[in-house]
């Protein structure tokens, strides 16, 4: 019964303190949370008075960029992307990456082997997949395609990075050679 007096008592006092004039300001539990300093990172004096010059990173790319490649996404960008060659010396370790990458963006669709005939043609979710041995296909269109998308495939240029693209030309190049054999 103590208990239960004693809460009642808190309840009550908490409902009469917190009943106070809604025109001034309130206690607040953890004020910085609520009014912090708003600091200016690339302003004169940075924070804590420091001077700053941000300069980004050397070597770094913005998010969202890619290093060289300003080929636009038309028929003409197309054409002119079989010019671009794989930068990437192939190995067995890019192309085992570039397996493991197709196996997860692409062999969906494509399928293993880049048959074009993969789950979602199987399911008959897709029709008219290209197989890679059909195509007139060289490094530089593959990673084009990967960028821009074309017909139904979309852009997969935000989901792997620059070398991973690059990577996943090889093994499909690797594909298209063990498919015309």
């Amino acid at each position: 019964m103590k208990n239960f007096k004693l809460i009642i008592a808190l309840v009550t006092l908490t409902s009469i303190i917190s009943c106070n004039d809604k025109r001034k300001p309130q206690l607040q539990y953890m004020p910085d949370m609520y009014v912090s300093v708003p600091y200016d990172v690339n302003g004169v004096d940075g924070v804590n008075g420091n001077p700053v010059n941000l300069k980004p990173v050397a070597g770094t790319i913005a998010r969202g960029g890619h290093p060289a490649y300003d080929i636009p996404d038309t028929n003409e960008g197309y054409e002119l992307s079989k010019e671009n060659l794989n930068p990437l010396e192939v190995t067995e370790e890019n192309l085992a990456n570039g397996k493991a990458m197709y196996e997860i963006y692409c062999a969906t669709c494509h399928g293993k082997k880049g048959d074009g005939n993969g789950v979602l043609s199987q399911r008959e979710k897709f029709s008219g997949i290209p197989n890679y041995k059909d195509r007139d296909i060289n490094a530089g269109t593959i990673y084009h395609v990967i960028m821009h998308g074309k017909n139904l495939m979309g852009s997969h240029a935000s989901q792997v990075t620059y070398t991973e693209r690059w990577q996943i030309v090889q093994y499909v190049e690797k594909l298209r050679i063990d498919l015309a054999k």
